[in-house]
């Protein structure tokens, strides 16, 4: 199975855009060559700007560059893109409906060995309360170019959440993406596995594991967590009675708390949310999905013990 990590895209997707005759600018903090916005600035130095190990700084030059006429995306890792720099996101970039980009890589706990104090888990929850933010969550390498190029286009602020770790694909590179955008990668009857970023993958597997036990699971990739597709989520919801929602993040105020909120006003519906409810630590990134219940076989234990509940 062909896996590449979502972070690959990045500044190969910014060269194209600029290619396409968008005026792109890349801002990062001392993380260039992680990030891959590195990739843009061998290609025009001109189009990276390094502030060094200054995130909010960081935020700061994006929006100068972007009250130039200019579309500007920002690096850095996500424990220090949104949370050490969330001042400047809130106050400058969103207050302003700034075309700053925010799309740090390293989110979740598949950073792996780097532990708990790098594996950004509140990221999704900081992004979605604010005022004008989009939030995008890409599931494989061709859903992060679709995210980068749906950010280039949308004007004012998105946030697209990027990871180190090499997944399995899901699409090809006819992959459009959307805001707002819910795939159903995989068609069901008797329960909805609502996953974003990572856990599409691991969803896909769940269901193959629980299809062997009689239990029809339908797959949606959430892409486009803030604003959610709606009518995607509510039709399949309605069809299968259950929702199990997965992600590589915080129970609390992620995607899963995104869809209880839109279930609990307009469809309610048995729901249980899959992901952490404490600090990551340190392992291989496959380790930790296990370890936390968030790989295949983990998110088919907690569907079958939500369906018998």
């Amino acid at each position: 199975m062909t896996k590449r990590a979502t972070r690959e895209a990045y500044g190969e997707t910014l060269v194209e855009l600029v290619e396409e005759g968008l005026d792109v600018m890349a801002v990062d903090a001392d993380l260039a060559g992680s990030t891959k916005t590195s990739v843009l600035g061998a290609y025009d130095p001109d189009r990276l700007v390094d502030v060094g190990i200054a995130e909010q700084n960081m935020i700061d030059v994006a929006a100068g560059l972007a009250l130039t006429g200019r579309t500007v995306f920002t690096g850095s890792f996500a424990v220090f893109g949104t949370g050490r720099c969330y001042d400047q996101i809130r106050n400058t970039v969103c207050d302003s409906k700034l075309n700053v980009k925010i799309c740090p890589t390293h989110a979740g706990v598949t950073v792996g060995e780097d532990g708990a104090t790098h594996q950004m888990l509140e990221d999704i929850t900081l992004m979605r309360v604010l005022p004008h933010m989009r939030v995008l969550v890409p599931a494989d390498y061709y859903a992060a170019k679709a995210a980068i190029r749906q950010a280039a286009h949308f004007p004012g602020p998105v946030y697209v959440r990027l990871g180190r770790h090499k997944v399995p694909l899901v699409y090809d590179d006819s992959f459009k993406g959307g805001i707002p955008f819910a795939g159903r990668v995989r068609e069901g009857t008797d329960v909805t596995l609502a996953a974003c970023g990572v856990e599409v993958s691991q969803a896909l597997d769940a269901a193959n594991i629980l299809e062997k036990e009689g239990i029809s699971a339908e797959v949606l990739d959430i892409f486009s967590v803030k604003p959610l597709d709606e009518e995607t989520i509510l039709a399949s919801a309605s069809k299968t009675g259950h929702v199990v929602t997965c992600e590589e993040h915080s129970i609390y105020g992620g995607m899963g708390s995104a869809l209880a909120e839109l279930l609990g006003e307009k469809l309610p519906v048995p729901c249980h949310r899959v992901g952490l409810s404490s600090f990551g630590t340190s392992a291989n990134g496959d380790v930790l999905l296990h370890h936390f219940g968030l790989d295949g076989e983990g998110i088919a234990q907690a569907t079958r013990d939500f369906l018998k509940a």
